[in-house]
């Protein structure tokens, strides 16, 4: 038995604006085929099959804000009638050590300690699958020996940004680990790169579930005992529906944060690594997504329509406009709905940083997107001003917002597509197109679309505040009371 398992948790502040707190890396989409996440399902399930592992399970970690989000994409990939999906939910991240752990705890109490674990990143970006089939069947023999298996990267350039790996003895498909490497400075990373057996750090494993959680034991007693607990918790809280396993937020925090290379991988002596050519990359900025478009002849590139006018060096990704760069050179243009960044490639490294200048100033950019994905579908911000909001909402067939109150504002809706039934107050009935209905604040209101199409309508507020954080929710099917 082969589990893969997916580690999406992370926030991707270094691609702002595309990448934001509540629409983060593993939802970007960088191809038309689909989300780096909904990438990395099919890329775990076609190695188990390639492998000769008969379609099975595949399992999630992620924050609790992204379950509905990753249920969507996994709905989105044809592996649903083989494959069933679960989902752990962290309620906070704390690195790949935690998570790690925990899903090592899953693995073996459905499974058993001899099972093996595939981890993957869930927002990293794999170009061979074949060569990636391939490292897996290499990762899973050694694993089979009790080794902990890591998958090395061969460095193409002097990179500051990634963890290397020396490789020690010769393994069969593979090479004990020497030692680990934090990201090195630049003269450090060409000694590497000149003198060979060093392998950049991707931050795919494979393991048995019961040596991994051994090891942790042995070397990380603190992260092995508390994770154990966390473990007993929340399995006790899920059993009933073990498909998604909520992690028990006072037992999870007590687990020390970090990386799982800090707590256990440094210290073992029973790791390998598997060289593994794969077109990897871990899109970690957007030099990374540059590096990913193929170039013209003044070396301009594009994702989503350009035009570049006597310009050179110049990266534009573009969501639904056109984007001209006239006269310029060395620039990266990032251009959204709601927000343009445009910065000296030279600079690039520093988006992080006007990701926390937008949190100081309380800025929505830096967490949400104009269009915001929930459970029942989407919402869309038109138009804001004083005292006024405009939104775009269209709720999926079958989608249900919850049973909710607002303080500050009031709320017209005009149907424009579709039909919506309606609970305001003590009232219940249904508004067709081209048909309106009217909300007043502290009415106890839903709105449900009960048929099998689309349903789109205007929502016009108004009132003193305007926050999204003005509802009071009374039932809602997706446990967000």
């Amino acid at each position: 038995m082969m589990i893969p398992v997916l580690l999406s948790g992370g926030t991707g502040t270094r691609l702002w604006p595309m990448s934001r707190q509540a629409l983060p890396k593993p939802f970007m989409k960088l191809t038309s085929n689909g989300t780096l996440l909904k990438h990395a399902y099919e890329r775990a399930t076609s190695a188990l099959q390639a492998c000769g592992r008969a379609p099975g399970e595949i399992v999630s970690v992620t924050n609790r804000d992204y379950y509905f989000l990753s249920k969507e994409e996994w709905r989105k990939t044809d592996l649903t009638r083989n494959w069933t999906s679960s989902f752990l939910l962290e309620p906070e991240g704390r690195n790949t050590a935690p998570a790690i752990a925990l899903a090592a705890h899953y693995v073996q109490a459905k499974y058993g300690p001899e099972a093996k674990v595939l981890v993957l990143a869930a927002d990293h970006l794999v170009t061979d699958q074949h060569a990636f089939n391939e490292a897996v069947h290499r990762a899973v023999a050694l694993a089979d020996k009790g080794f902990l298996v890591t998958f090395g990267i061969q460095p193409d350039s002097p990179h500051q940004g990634y963890g290397y790996i020396e490789a020690g003895a010769a393994l069969p498909g593979g090479h004990t680990v020497k030692r680990f490497v934090e990201k090195p400075s630049r003269a450090t990373a060409e000694a590497y790169l000149q003198k060979g057996g060093f392998f950049w750090n991707s931050g795919i494993f494979c393991f048995q579930a019961g040596v991994m959680l051994a090891q942790l034991e042995q070397h990380a007693p603190v992260v092995s005992q508390t994770a154990e607990r966390c473990w007993q918790a929340s399995w006790a809280q899920g059993a009933a529906a073990p498909s998604m396993i909520e992690l028990a937020a006072d037992e999870f925090e007590k687990i020390p944060a970090g990386s799982i290379d800090y707590a256990l991988f440094e210290h073992s002596l029973d790791m390998a690594v598997v060289p593994a050519d794969i077109g990897w990359s871990d899109v970690g900025s957007w030099d990374a997504v540059k590096a990913l478009v193929e170039p013209d002849q003044e070396q301009n590139r594009a994702v989503g329509e350009a035009l570049f006018v006597d310009s050179s060096e110049t990266f534009v990704m573009s969501e639904d406009r056109i984007v001209v760069a006239l006269g310029v050179n060395d620039l990266t243009i990032i251009d959204t709905r709601d927000a343009l960044l445009v910065a000296r490639q030279d600079k690039m490294q520093q988006v992080r940083q006007v990701v926390d200048a937008l949190k100081e100033r309380e800025h929505d950019s830096y967490k949400e997107h104009t269009t915001v994905r929930r459970p029942w579908g989407s919402y869309t911000v038109l138009e804001r001003g004083t005292g006024f909001k405009i939104k775009r909402i269209e709720v999926k067939p079958g989608g249900q917002l919850s049973l909710q109150s607002h303080e500050h504002r009031s709320e017209h809706w005009v149907v424009v597509c579709g039909r919506a039934h309606v609970v305001n107050g003590e009232r219940e009935y249904v508004i067709e197109k081209n048909e309106s209905t009217y909300v007043q604040a502290g009415s106890v209101h839903r709105l449900e679309n009960k048929t099998q199409d689309d349903l789109i309508l205007i929502e016009v507020q108004s009132g003193d505040y305007l926050g999204e954080d003005d509802i009071t929710r009374f039932d809602d099917e997706y446990g967000r009371t």
